[in-house]
């Protein structure tokens, strides 16, 4: 029997998925969990054959969640379930440690395809990535050091680029087209992915990671 722990933030898609997983002969899912923290403690609970992890979950991200029960649980293959087909998804997934990748939108026949694969120990990514992108990102994640910034999307760089740099949450919103409430957001989101509690700890940051130049 295949013990599963599922991680994804939507319950009608956590729901969607269980009752898939579940018509798969020799599936049991033991645990759910709504973001990355909850995933881990679960992890450590249950310690499943697989973990089923989506990405984009609040609070501990997916990507940060992966790479920690990569490093607590190495034993655990994690299989990213995803709606992103993009490179840059794809690779932060890969190097966090994930061991295989799948997109939301694939059929019963492949999930059970992908789960049965991450649980033999071997490494599954859906048909729909190339072979090339696919060959360029085992490479990457092998011989490239992993930048801090992997865990920011292009969108959330921009907004800590332009705050770095000492514009006001108007001018930010303004310079994006974004309403206010939405930088506000994204500078939360930053924060709490990075573990910076400040603003100056922001700009030291978009310093170190080459984002803004340093005042001579």
């Amino acid at each position: 029997m295949m013990r599963i722990v599922l991680a994804d933030d939507h319950t009608l898609v956590r729901t969607g998925m269980r009752l898939l997983l579940e018509s798969i002969p020799d599936v049991n899912v033991v645990g759910e969990a709504s973001d990355g923290l909850e995933a881990l403690q679960l992890i450590q609970e249950h310690r499943p054959d697989c973990v089923l992890m989506d990405l984009a979950m609040p609070g501990l991200n997916g990507v940060e969640a992966v790479r920690r029960s990569t490093a607590q649980f190495p034993g655990i293959p994690i299989l990213v379930i995803s709606m992103h087909a993009d490179e840059a998804y794809v690779h932060r997934a890969l190097v966090a440690g994930a061991r295989g990748y799948l997109l939301k939108g694939s059929d019963k026949e492949e999930l059970e395809i992908a789960v049965r694969t991450v649980c033999s120990g071997v490494t599954y990514l859906t048909p729909a990535i190339s072979k090339t992108l696919v060959a360029a990102l085992a490479k990457k994640a092998t011989s490239e050091p992993i930048s801090p910034l992997e865990v920011l999307t292009l969108r959330q760089r921009e907004v800590l680029r332009l705050v770095a740099e000492g514009n006001s949450t108007k001018q930010v919103a303004a310079r994006l087209g974004l309403s206010a409430k939405t930088v506000e957001a994204h500078r939360g989101a930053i924060m709490e992915r990075l573990g910076i509690r400040d603003l100056a700890g922001l700009v030291r940051f978009a310093i170190r990671a080459g984002l803004v130049a340093q005042d001579p």
